[in-house]
């Protein structure tokens, strides 16, 4: 990057020169939207715009004198990579969830200066934390400024493609239901009125879909509920004459998108509010009338989207089928082309894409393709793009080893998997590594644990393996995952998140194991299933407390050629060797030929 003509530098000049013009010595760019989205539309990547580092999480401060991205371990290598050139500082980070930036903040500001954030794009836990840190160091915090409508003039436009209905049989709930269980949880907490800006918990409650952000079948809009009726704040066009008159009858009307914030000025005197603080902007919140009191209080339906009834875990399975059928599909071709074809990350991510868009119920990925290669599979984030990707090739008696994360969205279920396979001849440390990863997701996903537990107290049980070994991973070790919806969602979090109350372990949540290892610059490994918190069959007796344990739902071998047996007991052998043969049996009637082949050449037992 030329540092004297690079874009980045120069949209990070005229920015110092917005600062000077309004007296703010530090300007703050979360990741984020009006939504507290985690994937943003192209409006609201102004982080990445700024900065050139394209990682979907990461917080960006700029002083006159300092710029600086702080990411946590999935993005380093990514981060150092895009920022090279630029002028802008990494700061690494432990986890995405840090408040590293806050700190910085508070150190580097003099007492008497002003940081400013767009409050419209600031979560309210977020800004609260950040203005006590802030008062502490005697600084001030605006948050009625958009710095960045300033300095970019091409800054693309809100989505507008249309919404379109979830329907039954995969939408298994009535959207009139969804929102009166809402209303039971209002009612309770003795609110009238409850404001809702999560996009994934708008699409789950009332039944809608859409396009606005890449990946996730969602769409930009709030949501205001009341104890009879409910508005829909969304943009022009977005909804059909059809699909409006079928919302009218369920008690959901139609208003501008912009016309939120007025819609919560508007509330007074009487009026009871329910905002969850973890999922309301500042900006929002400022919004409400003052007369009105405000309840604050989770999300209900991030607590009950979370819990999968009978009808979608059914869905689910069915997904997860289809999904595994595709994985046959690619793997066997991948077999069969390797050493006899060209084939690149690139080529693997055109190859089980459209292996998938040919299953029944197919919507679209969950995520962009993650196909990397030796020490491209060691960023747990990595993209291959035109520019820069590796050929999976080995030369006779080497090897390495080729990591792939996917997943698919079906309108019966939302999938997220990640294998390992071994290309030529592994080493001894490269089965090792992986070894260790397989006997923490084994010893996650055979863990029995009373219903209620706090979903990080579960996190050690996958690292264990690996912190024997001195061995550690940064990111977490499971997430939520939607129903045809986001593929990460709360409120659970496997991981080593500080917990809340709002993570215990409820039976139907759907939760991924992945521990990994990454050797940077050498391989990295990750194993990944979607497994389903369901109740477990305890010894007669037991009187202390309902007990759940998990269900394996992803259907795909995990390759057993990359084992050290040796480092496997004989229990978690047979747990593999169970598994593999409910996948054989699962699938068989989905594949046929050379996908059959393989099929049953990867499952056969150990």
């Amino acid at each position: 990057m030329d540092s004297r003509t690079s874009p980045i530098r120069l949209r990070i000049s005229r920015l110092r020169d917005v600062l000077a013009r309004e007296q703010v010595q530090a300007l703050l760019v979360p990741s984020s939207d009006p939504h507290l989205s985690e994937y943003l539309p192209a409006h609201w990547q102004g982080r990445q715009w700024l900065s050139g580092f394209t990682g979907s999480m990461g917080t960006l401060v700029v002083t006159p004198g300092v710029a600086a991205v702080f990411a946590d371990s999935r993005y380093w290598e990514q981060a150092a990579a895009e920022l090279d050139g630029s002028g802008i500082e990494l700061v690494k980070i432990a986890t995405g969830g840090s408040t590293a930036h806050v700190d910085w903040l508070a150190r580097h500001v003099r007492a008497g200066g002003t940081v400013a954030v767009d409050g419209q794009v600031l979560g309210l836990a977020a800004a609260q934390g950040l203005r006590g840190a802030l008062d502490k160091a005697g600084v001030a915090l605006r948050t009625d400024l958009d710095l960045l409508g300033a300095i970019w003039p091409e800054r693309p436009a809100l989505p507008d493609a249309p919404v379109c209905e979830h329907l039954p049989p995969q939408a298994t709930v009535a959207r009139t239901a969804k929102l009166a269980e809402v209303r039971e949880t209002m009612a309770r907490l003795g609110a009238s009125h409850h404001f809702v800006s999560t996009v994934d918990d708008i699409a789950w409650l009332i039944n809608l879909r859409g396009s606005d952000v890449s990946y996730n079948p969602v769409f930009l809009a709030h949501l205001l509920i009341d104890l009879s009726g409910a508005t829909l704040f969304i943009g022009e066009g977005k909804i059909s004459d059809a699909l409006r008159g079928v919302l009218a009858a369920d008690g959901v009307a139609l208003a501008p998108y912009a016309a939120a914030a007025a819609a919560l000025a508007a509330l007074g005197a009487g009026h009871n509010l329910l905002v969850d603080p973890r999922r309301i902007t500042l900006g929002l919140r400022q919004a409400v009338g003052a007369a009105a009191r405000v309840i604050e209080a989770i999300n209900p339906s991030t607590l009950l989207k979370s819990r999968k009834n009978e009808a979608e875990v059914a869905f689910v399975r069915e997904a997860m089928a289809e999904d595994g059928a595709a994985m046959c599909e690619f793997y066997a071709w991948f077999e069969q082309a390797l050493g006899r074809e060209r084939i690149t990350e690139l080529t693997i991510d055109e190859h089980l894409s459209a292996a998938r868009a040919r299953r029944s119920g197919f919507v679209g990925l969950s995520f962009p393709v993650i196909a990397g290669y030796n020490a491209n599979g060691a960023m747990p984030h990595y993209r291959a793009g035109e520019e820069s990707h590796a050929v999976i090739e080995a030369a006779p008696g080497e090897g390495g080893l080729l990591l792939i994360d996917s997943g698919g969205q079906y309108l019966g279920g939302t999938t997220d998997i990640t294998r390992v396979w071994p290309i030529g001849t592994v080493s001894a440390a490269m089965k090792r590594d992986y070894t260790l990863v397989l006997k923490g997701t084994l010893a996650l996903s055979r863990a029995r644990f009373p219903r209620g537990t706090l979903s990080p107290m579960l996190d050690s049980l996958a690292r264990a393996p690996l912190w024997a070994e001195g061995i550690d991973f940064g990111h977490g070790t499971g997430h939520g995952v939607g129903y045809f919806l986001n593929v990460h969602e709360g409120p659970q979090s496997i991981s080593k998140a500080i917990p809340d109350a709002h993570m215990a372990m409820e039976p139907g949540m759907i939760t991924s194991i992945e521990p990994g290892v990454y050797r940077p610059g050498e391989w990295g490994v990750r194993i990944e299933n979607l497994v389903l918190a369901v109740p477990a069959v305890t010894p007669e007796g037991d009187t202390f407390a309902e007990f759940l344990e998990f269900e394996t739902l992803t259907l795909c071998p995990i390759d057993t050629r990359c084992i050290e047996r040796a480092l496997l007991r004989d229990d978690e052998v047979a747990w593999l060797n169970r598994y593999h043969a409910t996948v054989r049996d699962s699938l068989a009637p989905r594949v046929g030929g050379a996908a059959l082949d393989w099929l049953n050449t990867r499952t056969e037992p150990i």
